[in-house]
Order: structure tokens, then C-alpha cells, then sequence
């Protein structure tokens, strides 16, 4: 079984690196080695994407802004690891 690679693409101009690379943080925190890896990618136009082997899970304009960190793991999750729970992220109802 291979690992999914998440992509964050970020503007530069904005001074967005700092976000991306939180996002990018907490993602490894939470899947650790269960991703093959987190990239950060510069570039410019108001950018943020967040994709997955290029399925995007979050786009900036398309979502109205950024995710918390909470939204983007589910995302991630759903997508990668639909089985796996997520502890107190999760709701009482969620994957009981």
C-alpha cells in the first residue's frame, strides 16, 4: 500500500509560509508516518491549496478562507485514512 504525498502551495506574497508550514506541522504531528510527505510549495496570486496526490482538500477561494487545524486533519483523514479516529478532534456522534 502506498503512502499519500500532501501538497501545500502557498503565496509568497502574502507572507503565507508561516501558515503553510503550521498546517504542514500539525499534519505530520497527526499522521506522522503514515504520509509519505508534507511539501511546501511558494507561490504567488493569493494561493492556498491543499491537495492530496492532487486531489485538492482545500482551496482558499473555492473553501472562503483558511482551515483550522481541526478541519484540515478530518480532511486529510477522510480522505487518506477513513477508518481512523481522531480522538478529541472527533465529536461525541463521530466514528463512536
Amino acid at each position: 500500500m502506498s503512502k499519500n504525498a500532501v501538497t501545500v502551495q502557498y503565496c509568497s506574497q502574502c507572507n503565507w509560509m508561516l501558515r503553510a508550514s503550521w498546517m504542514a506541522q500539525e499534519l505530520l504531528q497527526t499522521f506522522s508516518t503514515d504520509l509519505h510527505s508534507v511539501r511546501l510549495i511558494p507561490g504567488t496570486g493569493g494561493i492556498f491549496v491543499i491537495d492530496i496526490d492532487g486531489h485538492v482538500i482545500w482551496d482558499r477561494k473555492q473553501d472562503g478562507g483558511f482551515p483550522d487545524a481541526a478541519e484540515l486533519k478530518r480532511r486529510v483523514r477522510d480522505y487518506c485514512f477513513p477508518e481512523k479516529a481522531l480522538g478529541h478532534l472527533e465529536k461525541k456522534d463521530d466514528r463512536a
